[in-house]
C-alpha cells in the first residue's frame, strides 16, 4: 500500500471523552466516533483501552457499511491522557500495538494534539502549547523532533491549577470565609448557590457524603470566574495565579527549546483557556509579553482529534493539500 491509498486512525483520548477518526492520506475523513474517557491511571492500561474499544468497533462498522477501507490501517496516531512519563508512553505504545489496530503506532501525550492542531500547514511542528482543562500541562516541539515536557502529575510534580485545582482552591477559600478562619469572599455564597444549597457547610457535607459527586465540583470553575469578574479579590487572585502559572510553563518550555530569541507560537487550549475569560487571557498575554516578547499567542478551539490526525499525516508523509482538507473537515 502506498502513501496515496493509506488510511490512518487518529485517536484523541482525554480524561472525559475519546474521539476517533479514520483519515485517508489525502486528508479526507472517512468516519468518526466518540467514546468515554481514557483513564489508565485509575483503571489500568488494558481496562482503559477496553473502555474505548466499542467506539472503534462502531466506527469500523459504519465504515464497512459505507464500503470504506477501514479494515487496513497503516498508522495509528494516538494522543492519550496518561502518557505523561516516558515509561507510560512506552507502556501505552506496547499495549496499543498489541491490539493490532494498525500496522504502526505512535503514542503521544494528549497535549501534543492541541499543539499540532494549532499549527497551520504541513511544515514540521514548531511551538509550545499549554492546556488548561481538568488539569494543566505544557509541551513544546521543534522540527527536528526535540520536545520540552513536564511530568504533569499534579501537586506531586509542582503543578498548580487546571479546572480541578481551581475548583479545589475556590472551595478551600470559601470554606474558610464561612467559618471565620479566612477573610470574606463572594465565593462563600456563590459556590453552594450553584448546587441549590444555602451554605458552604451544606456543600461540604454533600460532597463528603456523596450526594454531589466529587467530579461535579469542576462545575464551580465558571462560578469562580464570574465572581472574579465581579471584582472579588480572593477569586481574582486565583485567576491571576492561574494566568501566571500558564506564563511560567510557556516561558520555560520556550527557553528549553531556545525559542525565546525568535518568533514562535504559544498555543492555549483546554476548556479553561478556551472559555474566553478576559482577565485570565489578558494577564497571560501581558505576562508573555514581558517574559517572551516574540511569542505569538493564540487560543486553539479546534478539536484535539484534528491534531492527532495531523500528526498522523506527518508520519505518513502525506501531501501538503491533505492538511488543508483535514482542517476544513473539522472547521
Amino acid at each position: 500500500m502506498g502513501v496515496s491509498d493509506a488510511v490512518l486512525l487518529a485517536v484523541d483520548a482525554g480524561n472525559s471523552k475519546t474521539d476517533l477518526a479514520f483519515v485517508a492520506a489525502d486528508g479526507s475523513v472517512l468516519v468518526t466516533s466518540r467514546g468515554p474517557g481514557f483513564r489508565p491511571q485509575a483503571v489500568g492500561v488494558e481496562a482503559a483501552f477496553d473502555a474505548i474499544a466499542p467506539a472503534l468497533a462502531e466506527a469500523v462498522a459504519k465504515g464497512r457499511a459505507l464500503g470504506l477501507p477501514v479494515d487496513s490501517v497503516a498508522h495509528v496516531s494516538a494522543c492519550l491522557a496518561g502518557a505523561d512519563l516516558p515509561v507510560e508512553e512506552k507502556e501505552l505504545t506496547e499495549a496499543l500495538r498489541a491490539r493490532g489496530w494498525g500496522r504502526s503506532v505512535e503514542v503521544r501525550n494528549d497535549t501534543f494534539a492541541i499543539l499540532r492542531a494549532g499549527l497551520a500547514g504541513s511544515e514540521p511542528p514548531l511551538g509550545v502549547a499549554v492546556v488548561c482543562g481538568a488539569g494543566i500541562n505544557c509541551v513544546g516541539m521543534l522540527p527536528d523532533g526535540r520536545t520540552a515536557r513536564f511530568p504533569a502529575l499534579g501537586q506531586l510534580s509542582g503543578d498548580w491549577g487546571g479546572g480541578g485545582g481551581l475548583a479545589a482552591e475556590a472551595v478551600w477559600w470559601a470554606a474558610r470565609a464561612e467559618d471565620g478562619r479566612g477573610g470574606p469572599t463572594g465565593l462563600a455564597a456563590a459556590l453552594p448557590e450553584h448546587f441549590g444549597l444555602r451554605s458552604m457547610t451544606e456543600l461540604i457535607e454533600a460532597v463528603h457524603l456523596g450526594a454531589i459527586a466529587p467530579e461535579r465540583t469542576h462545575e464551580l470553575v465558571p462560578v469562580l470566574f464570574a465572581v472574579a469578574a465581579a471584582g472579588d479579590p480572593v477569586a481574582r487572585a486565583l485567576v491571576e495565579r492561574q494566568a501566571d502559572e500558564v506564563v511560567a510553563l510557556a516561558a520555560v518550555a520556550l527557553g528549553r527549546l531556545d525559542l525565546l530569541s525568535r518568533e514562535a507560537p504559544v498555543l492555549l487550549g483546554g476548556s479553561v483557556l478556551a472559555a474566553g475569560h478576559a482577565r485570565l487571557n489578558d494577564r497571560i498575554a501581558q505576562g508573555l509579553a514581558e517574559r517572551a516578547p516574540l511569542a505569538r499567542v493564540s487560543v486553539v478551539t479546534a478539536p484535539p482529534v484534528l491534531g492527532a490526525g495531523l500528526l498522523g499525516l506527518d508520519a505518513l508523509g502525506a501531501p501538503a493539500a491533505a492538511y488543508g482538507k483535514l482542517r476544513a473537515h473539522f472547521g
